[in-house]
């Protein structure tokens, strides 16, 4: 069991991380509420200050979105 101090910290953060990135919690709620499929690929991409760039992607399988399901039933 998580300490409750540390549930409260984490909740401030989360908080803090949707006040700067509004347009990236919209996004994320579409997600939760369209949910995703076995088939449905995340693509993710970082660009780093200074242009250097990290891209990966992954298809998921029906293990992976119970998976997803599961953390989403976490978050609230």
């Amino acid at each position: 069991m998580m300490n409750p101090a540390a549930l409260l910290t984490i909740k401030k953060k989360w908080d803090d991380f949707s006040g700067r990135h509004p347009r990236f919690i919209a996004f994320m709620s579409a997600l939760r509420s369209r949910g995703v499929e076995t088939g449905s690929v995340i693509d993710i991409k970082v660009t780093m200050p200074n242009g250097e760039t990290f891209q990966s992607n992954l298809k998921l399988t029906d293990e992976d979105v119970e998976f997803v399901k599961g953390l989403a039933g976490q978050i609230k």
